[in-house]
């Protein structure tokens, strides 16, 4: 259910749970020792995270949550809390590469990563109260915290589904890429049935450079900085300030902050060493 590779530092997590990638209680537990894993790597600097076929998540297991007593519920949400989180605070960036839909779960997925890319074959939304429930996964608090209150509000009382664009165009997506096989005109390819055929492999490149972008900068100092804005953003200002006076002093105890500025100084490329 969940496959995952490394290459040069970067790992992939794949969602792999056909068709559609659901969340269910074996999925979250084999994402959580995956993660559990990553966190001890100390060769690690950026992850990304990714669906097998036509989705990303396209949401929870609903045939194991419907006839789940309130303590099963909360069990279940408690789970996938817990494991987002983990997620959310990996030591490096997180990216999620957003190939299809993300609905409820999928979405709650996406937030707890750092930076999101988006096919443009990908859908968005948090359609829960359509099934007479609401986000279990973090959806309340993290899309409330990126994209503002009023259209999380919006988005999750009414339990639209919404384009990739719609997403980038309302700060839930940072990127989006091209999601759909063209042929040499770049008109669409579509299948017997008349339907665009998905590509993945635009959005996973899109995904991987950036980490391999990521991956050459100095691995203490984005570990301090991604510390410095997940614990500074909710302060007031001076506290923020304060934060991120502590994380910046803290790297001129790192043989990175010495290489890097020699390197600058000398006009070569820096060699990080993590330390």
């Amino acid at each position: 259910m969940i496959d995952m590779e490394m290459e040069n530092g970067i790992a992939t997590i794949y969602m792999n749970n056909p068709p559609m990638n659901v969340l269910c209680t074996e999925l979250l537990m084999e994402l959580d020792s995956a993660l559990e894993e990553l966190e001890d790597d100390e060769n690690l600097r950026a992850v990304i995270v990714t669906g097998k076929g036509r989705a990303f998540v396209a949401g929870a297991d609903i045939k194991e949550m419907k006839d789940m007593s309130f303590d099963e519920a909360w069990e279940f949400t408690e789970l996938g809390q817990n494991v987002l989180s983990r997620l959310e605070e990996l030591h490096v960036p997180v990216i999620a590469a957003v190939n299809g839909f993300a609905l409820g779960g999928g979405t709650e997925v996406a937030l707890a990563c750092d930076i999101r890319i988006a096919s443009k074959a990908a859908k968005f939304g948090q359609p829960e109260v359509n099934l007479g429930v609401i986000p279990g996964f973090g959806g309340t608090q993290r899309l409330a915290r990126c994209i503002g209150p009023g259209k999380a509000k919006e988005l999750i009382f009414t339990g639209d589904i919404i384009s990739a664009e719609e997403a980038y165009n309302i700060g839930l997506v940072q990127h989006l890429v091209k999601g759909y096989q063209e042929d040499d005109s770049g008109e669409m390819v579509k299948d017997e049935k008349g339907r665009p055929i998905q590509d993945n492999e635009p959005v996973f490149k899109a995904a991987m450079e950036m980490a391999q972008k990521i991956a050459e900068k100095g691995p203490v100092a984005i570990e301090n900085a991604k510390v410095a804005i997940k614990e500074g953003i909710d302060l007031p200002l001076y506290e923020g300030l304060e934060v991120e006076a502590e994380m910046f002093a803290e790297l001129f105890d790192t043989e990175d902050q010495k290489e890097g500025m020699d390197a600058f100084i000398e006009k070569r490329k820096p060699l990080f060493k993590g330390e």
